[in-house]
């Protein structure tokens, strides 16, 4: 692909191409309204098009197959040496900006399969938000599962287990629970068993950039172009804060069954620091769709008007659990009060007719 991509672009322009197509994009509403554009695309850049899309496809699987597992890997032996070297540090420098390159990619990726009908430019601060995004929670992340297994082995392959286990069937829980029928209009080519295999290779891939971080592409299999092209700001949210209580009960497993090796290492400052990066992570996240979206104009509610009904949704959900024991309080305390209500009516009851009997007898 390479090879070609760089024979298409210098040989480009150099021969009349025999064909033409025109491809319609819509602009971003200006004032309510969006204008259609139509453009010519030639073969040649329909091709480099292609290759484009195809070259960030192969970042994005490079990035959490492949540098992810590297950079926790290095860092790990980092932690048990005691020691950074410096071509040690470069290859984990390297391994953190190939994560956060595949991870900005699938972001834009998203962007553009998900508002394909318009025209998306995607401007530098956008870019920035998500590299800073990106580079705090994909670090604080891997940090976090090195420190713990450094302590507790075992208990990360099961910790790690299970998050894969889950985001890789979640979308075929909601494939089994939509009732829909078997994509069959992935590749004409492929027989039901190879559809399989990719759809299989797709959530396996899904699972992995879960694992380090939010997938910005929400894989739905009950689609035909098996990604949710609606924003839902609840499923990212509930992420995050799953996340976040995740990552710090980590830490804190951490923090109690933390050796002597740790003597040099200040551990509540770290566990601070690290909590707080994560944080800096979901700060900018938040700054990225709220003001640097490229198609927020396209949005039915902002990122700051969801986590306002996120609130309100959970503090209707505590008020209802309270108001749930007060009334678990009161029925239990109703029989008592009824039962003392009883027993001093019987009481009155006894000195009325004692008295009675002592004015009949002075009568």
């Amino acid at each position: 692909r390479c090879v070609e991509a760089f024979y298409i672009y210098f040989h480009a322009g150099r021969v009349e191409e025999p064909y033409v197509s025109i491809t319609k994009k819509r602009q971003m509403p200006k004032d309510g309204y969006s204008e259609e554009i139509e453009k010519e695309v030639g073969q040649a850049e329909g091709k480099l098009c292609t290759h484009r899309s195809a070259f960030s496809r192969a970042s994005v699987i490079q990035a959490f197959l492949g540098s992810a597992p590297q950079l926790t890997l290095q860092l790990y032996i980092c932690v048990l040496q005691q020691e950074v070297t410096v071509a040690r540090s470069i290859f984990m420098v390297l391994s953190l900006l190939s994560i956060v390159y595949g991870a900005l990619r699938c972001n834009i990726l998203a962007i553009r399969i998900k508002y394909d009908d318009y025209d998306v430019r995607v401007k530098p601060a956008a870019y920035l938000c998500i590299f800073l995004w990106r580079s705090f929670e994909i670090a604080t992340r891997v940090t976090v599962l090195v420190l713990f297994g450094s302590v507790l082995r075992i208990w990360v392959f099961l910790v790690v287990l299970l998050n894969f286990l889950g985001f890789c069937f979640y979308p075929w829980i909601l494939f089994w629970l939509s009732k829909s029928p078997f994509p069959e209009n992935i590749e004409k080519e492929l027989s039901r068993v190879g559809t399989t295999i990719v759809l299989c290779l797709l959530t396996f891939l899904y699972a992995g950039i879960n694992m380090f971080c939010w997938s910005a592409v929400h894989v739905e299999l009950s689609d035909p172009d098996l990604i949710s092209k609606s924003q839902n700001w609840y499923n990212m949210t509930v992420y995050y804060i799953v996340r976040l209580m995740e990552n710090a009960f980590l830490l804190l497993m951490w923090y109690i069954y933390r050796t002597d090796f740790y003597l040099y290492v200040c551990a509540p400052m770290l566990v601070l620091q690290l909590l707080i990066g994560y944080c800096m992570g979901i700060f900018f996240m938040m700054v990225f769709y709220q003001f640097c979206h490229p198609c927020k104009k396209l949005f039915s509610s902002s990122i700051s008007e969801a986590l306002l009904s996120c609130f309100k949704l959970l503090y209707f959900i505590c008020q209802h659990h309270r108001s749930t024991l007060l009334a678990g309080k009161v029925a239990v305390k109703s029989p008592e009060n009824t039962d003392e209500a009883r027993g001093s009516s019987k009481t009155i009851d006894s000195q009325n007719r004692s008295l009675h009997q002592s004015v009949s007898s002075n009568a």
